[in-house]
């Protein structure tokens, strides 16, 4: 008997990312098969995002797109989408059920009611080598921009013993990067039952940097505000913890960082990157920005770029602002026309790219470690990219590589062993 297939989408996050690993590794417990190109699959899943109108665009668009492809399929969708759009999500041709975050976890009880479904948890990560862990989702801060609190709800945390499970579980399935991962990770507190004390992040990071077998550890996103001492310590006294952090900025003034109702001050951000620098000097910094927040002035804009320069970001994934109806800046006066939105995205952009090279560039003549992601391409511990020359490299594997040019985008270089 032939098996039955599934395809599965995720957009957006690494949160979802690592919830359509989870569905794919309930659907084969279930005896499911990954439909390759020009088979036809069973069932669909969609988890879609919200966060801008494109990601909107997006999530609609891989819909219609896996109807096509799968005309007999059931689409079930799921997502941030879903919160505020589920009717109109249901009049897609080929959607047989959308399912809210609140019960995103249970998605395939509702599509297989008579049957019993595996724990909704990852042992694997398809097609990565580093995996990432959800420990957290939701978000309590409300921020003027972002519709993700009134989506995802308030935040809630995974139990600690839960999540080392599941790190034990993906070490001996071969993953030696983990990325601790979730909507505002800063939050995380264990999930205490009434009577018990909260499990900080840093307690987290430390049990999770404890388990046999884990080569890297990464904390994903996070606000500079929840980088506290007790955090720095850990990372700076472990042995795999890496010198390298995603910390999130979305602007250089502080006079957009209280439209915004971001709970920092640029100060704040500059003492957690002073603080981190100066445990780790080799600590390397990646970070969020909006341009054109309603408002935000050249002046204001210009500050951006300053921090960018003080800093000297490794990457920066710049958002330009995109309304979204439901928040408190949607409802603000002196939205930016699209001109100046696109001319200061691109002045940000080139100034990121040159300020990459630039922090790339005194690693040229160095010999470094780099973790062989795909097409001989992976990323040193301080998240330095790096193009290795030479025949093809099997992915995941730990590689000794000499550094010889730095290029428009990455390092490139030779194994001198592994």
């Amino acid at each position: 008997m032939e098996k039955k297939r599934f395809k599965i989408a995720a957009l957006g996050c690494r949160t979802n990312q690592y919830e359509a690993q989870a569905f794919r590794d309930q659907l084969l417990t279930l005896g499911y098969e990954e439909a390759q190109e020009g088979q036809q699959a069973d069932i669909c899943i969609v988890n879609t995002c919200t966060v801008t109108k494109s990601a909107d665009e997006r999530s609609r668009h891989q819909i219609r797109s896996l109807n096509r492809e799968h005309p007999d399929s059931k689409i079930f969708v799921t997502g941030c989408m879903t919160e505020k759009q589920s009717p109109a999500l249901l009049n897609i041709g080929g959607v047989a059920g959308v399912v809210k975050n609140k019960d995103k976890e249970n998605l395939l009880k509702f599509a297989f009611p008579e049957q019993e479904i595996p724990e909704f948890k990852i042992e694997r990560f398809e097609a990565h080598t580093r995996a990432f862990v959800k420990v957290q989702d939701g978000c309590n801060s409300f921020c003027s921009y972002c519709i993700i609190p009134y989506v995802r709800g308030r935040s809630r945390s995974r139990r600690l013993q839960s999540i080392l499970d599941e790190v034990q579980g993906l070490v001996k399935n071969g993953f030696y990067e983990i990325v601790l991962t979730g909507i505002n990770i800063g939050d995380y507190d264990g999930a205490p039952s009434e009577g018990e004390k909260p499990v900080r992040l840093s307690t987290l990071t430390k049990a999770v940097s404890a388990i046999d077998g884990v080569r890297r550890l990464r904390i994903s996103s996070i606000d500079p505000d929840e980088v506290d001492d007790e955090l720095i310590e850990v990372i700076k006294n472990s042995t795999n913890c890496v010198p390298s952090m995603h910390v999130v900025l979305q602007s250089g003034s502080n006079t957009v960082l209280k439209r915004m109702r971001r709970k920092y001050t640029v100060q704040q951000f500059f003492d957690t990157v002073d603080r981190l620098k100066s445990a780790i000097p080799s600590f390397t910094f990646t970070t969020d920005i909006i341009v054109g927040f309603p408002g935000e002035t050249p002046e204001e804009f210009q500050e951006t770029l300053d921090v960018m320069d003080r800093v000297s970001f490794l990457k920066v994934h710049m958002f330009p602002y995109s309304k979204r109806e439901g928040t408190l800046a949607a409802r603000m006066p002196n939205h930016l026309d699209s001109v100046t939105v696109q001319s200061r995205k691109q002045t940000l952009l080139e100034k990121a790219e040159k300020l990459s090279f630039l922090e790339r560039q005194p690693y040229v003549g160095q010999i470094l470690e780099v973790l062989v992601e795909s097409h001989n391409f992976g990323h040193t511990e301080n998240f330095l990219p790096v193009q290795i020359e030479g025949p093809l490299l099997e992915k995941n594997q730990f590689v000794k590589v000499q550094i010889v040019e730095n290029q428009k985008e990455a390092l490139t270089g030779v194994v001198v062993s592994s």
